[in-house]
């Protein structure tokens, strides 16, 4: 007897839908693999690994702990989460020795909170993973090195996740690792390790791109150029330590006074640049007197004495009539700066 097309189509419907639903997911992960690895700027990546979650699974929350900086080794609630509600008092942190963070190192899978919570004995990270809830925690591997954990919240038709989601999940985790990874040796290459800012070159590049985005969006940019006040007599008075511990927190309070979409680069020596997207000369003033407010009063400490510096400002918005090259941009900042340096210091000039 022969067996028809018909009889095929009752007897695999169910192999046939499968093979569908694999093919699916394959041409999906290639698209996602694809976006992630479109950008090497890390929030923007962040936002792409958790939005690309939110969208597959349907979610209401997602979150990812992350190593903090270059040199850090404990896991921190990244700041882009969405949905979860966060205690601000809390410090949410994993810490790389603790029970949780080396089971999900040792054990590559999904996790719900039940599961971490039978299997390890409690410690202030299980604490921190209570405090937030999750449905399901998901480790972001790369090379065999944990680079993260992913926490997903609530699905929107609140059902569970089931194996074939768990893996597709692990599948995209795999793909933000290497993404995360890729950033993360970018970063290295663009940062200057002292300050944490971003370096010299950086900014040169970036101030060109920005520049033509101004343009071709019709958009404002401002430009900060700073410098630290008698560096040379700190540092011959108390030692190159001291002068680059002021460097250090004087960067510190830099990145803390600037939005996240702002850039701020250590531009040689004592001096920074700060790049301020989408900004007029008058909020940039105001950006600019924060930071030297901020940073007078800053104490650094020292083996001595606790010391105090300040610094001065200059200020500038992009003019695409005077501007015709970034160096014109870079240098009407700089005579604003030196503006502020004739002045008696301390100051923030604009031109």
């Amino acid at each position: 007897m022969t067996q028809t097309d018909d009889d095929f189509t009752v007897q695999f419907p169910v192999e046939i839908e499968q093979y569908e639903r694999k093919i699916y997911d394959l041409k999906q992960l290639i698209e996602i693999s694809k976006g992630l690895n479109s950008t090497l700027e890390y929030n923007i990546l962040i936002d792409s690994i958790l939005l690309t979650c939110m969208g597959q699974m349907q979610l209401l929350m997602a979150g990812i702990f992350l190593k903090k900086g270059i040199g850090q080794d404990s896991y921190f609630l990244h700041r882009n989460y969405k949905g979860f509600e966060i205690d601000h008092s809390v410090e949410y942190e994993m810490e790389p020795d603790s029970e949780v963070v080396r089971h999900i190192e040792k054990n590559f899978k999904c996790y719900t909170l039940t599961e971490l919570v039978e299997k390890i004995e409690e410690d202030k990270s299980l604490i921190i993973l209570k405090m937030l809830d999750p449905c399901l925690i998901v480790p972001l591997m790369s090379k065999g090195i944990l680079n993260g954990i992913i926490i997903l919240g609530e699905r929107i038709n609140r059902k569970n996740f089931n194996e074939t989601e768990k893996e597709y999940l692990l599948d995209i985790a795999s793909l933000a690792g290497i993404a995360i990874h890729n950033a993360t040796l970018y970063e290295m290459a663009t940062t200057d390790m002292m300050t944490k800012l971003k370096i010299y070159h950086y900014f040169q590049t970036l101030i060109i791109e920005e520049i033509d985005r101004a343009i071709r969006l019709n958009r404002p940019l401002s430009i900060i150029m700073s410098d630290i006040d008698n560096f040379k007599i700190l540092n011959d008075t108390y030692g190159h330590q001291a002068g680059d511990i002021a460097l250090i927190n004087v960067a510190r309070v830099i990145r803390e006074s600037i939005r996240q979409i702002d850039v701020a680069s250590r531009y040689g020596g004592e001096e920074f640049a700060i790049i301020l997207p989408s900004t007029e000369i008058h909020e940039a003033l105001i950006v600019a007197e924060r930071i030297r407010e901020n940073i007078e009063k800053l104490t650094i400490p020292s083996d001595s004495n606790e010391l105090r510096v300040t610094i001065s400002i200059g200020v500038t918005q992009f003019d695409p009539e005077r501007d015709k090259t970034k160096n014109t941009l870079i240098d009407r900042a700089d005579k604003a700066l030196y503006i502020s340096k004739r002045n008696g210091r301390n100051l923030v000039s604009f031109l």
